[in-house]
């Protein structure tokens, strides 16, 4: 790659439970000649999706390609996290051929594209294209999408409502950067599931100022052909005015509403009753996602535990090794909903 040559970066991003980090997962078994490497921007303290890629890395994309940003959005940290991280990866004795980042799953993707224009990296890199992930049956379900014209109705019926919910804004802030958008789960969804969930998004991208309408795939296991996602060279940088943000006229945004906590566990003896209580968890007091890693009593390997809502699914994914036997779980909720020692309580009780 000649010196003058842009970098390429690919921006996924997607709300929480998506399915990003399975795609970068793919993308890495399937680099199609590219040296890559990966930013992943973690929501609270615990990382998780930055170890699970490490666990991937190879010659294509080792370990040192992998970089994991922990509790900060990287769109609110550009000069103190951000650049400095992108700077480290150009420097690499091998410089990568595509950089991909992995978004927080609350996380505004406009703010980050803005930051490419940093004299520091303009010159050196390009956002090849942003890749927006929707859960497909949460999606069909209405759950991140609401009906705009139900809500302006239930306004004008009831002054005591409020604006749309912070999570609708993630949600269609999202899709309305995004140049791909894929439904994940697919599977899951079925045919029903995925032409309701190809209307909303339909209805969110309908009045965008786009010269092309926006592609909308399906996807199972984050398999994908890597040509359909990557060397869409869309200089996404240089098309801000197409992508639109509920947040367009404001100098920051707020991650006020969402919030983390980390809770360590004893080792467990019980996995169901574990994923039972992180089902109460959702229905009971509004977790939106709980993942991490648990020591299961007579298991020389840790268990791999993520949930979104009540759909929690689970993996012995590695050996412990000389690693701490420690059980950890990160719990993201909006920030009315995080209280520290209910989740305790529920979790070990």
């Amino acid at each position: 790659m000649s010196d003058l040559t842009k970098t390429p970066v690919t921006v996924i991003t997607g709300f929480l439970g998506a399915g990003k980090t399975t795609l970068i997962r793919h993308l890495m078994a399937n680099p199609q000649g590219r040296r890559l490497a990966v930013l992943v921007n973690e929501f609270g303290t615990l990382g998780v999706d930055g170890d699970i890629l490490k666990s991937c890395a190879d010659e294509n994309c080792p370990a040192e390609n992998i970089v994991e940003l922990a509790n900060g959005c990287i769109c609110c940290t550009v000069a103190d996290d951000f650049i400095p991280t992108i700077e480290a990866l150009m420097a690499l004795p091998q410089r990568p051929d595509h950089i991909l980042i992995e978004t927080s799953g609350l996380a505004l993707p406009k703010p980050l594209l803005k930051a490419f224009d940093w004299p520091a990296i303009r010159s050196r890199i390009t956002v090849d294209g942003v890749i927006a992930l929707a859960d497909a049956e949460a999606v069909a379900a209405g759950r991140f999408a609401p009906d705009v014209a139900a809500v302006d109705a239930q306004r004008a019926a009831d002054d005591s409502l409020d604006h749309e919910t912070p999570l609708s804004e993630v949600f269609e802030d999202q899709i309305a950067c995004a140049d791909i958008v894929l439904l994940s789960k697919a599977d899951l969804a079925g045919e029903a599931g995925l032409a309701t969930a190809r209307a909303t998004i339909s209805a969110i991208t309908s009045t965008l100022n786009r010269d092309s309408a926006l592609p909308v795939l399906p996807m199972t296991e984050g398999v994908i052909d890597p040509r359909v996602v990557l060397g869409l060279n869309a200089a996404a940088e240089n098309d801000l005015g197409a992508r639109p943000s509920h947040h367009d006229g404001h100098d920051d945004h707020e991650h006020d509403d969402f919030d983390s906590v980390v809770i360590d566990l004893p080792e467990v003896a019980d996995i169901e009753a574990l994923v039972a209580r992180v089902q109460r968890l959702a229905r009971e007091q509004n977790i939106l996602r709980v993942k991490g890693y648990v020591a299961v009593s007579g298991k020389p390997m840790r268990l791999l535990l993520q949930a979104v809502g009540e759909r929690v699914r689970h993996q012995f994914d590695r050996p412990w090794a000389g690693m701490p036997r420690e059980s950890r779980l990160v719990v993201i909720a909006g920030h009315d909903d995080i209280d520290e020692a209910a989740i305790r309580a529920t979790l070990t009780v």
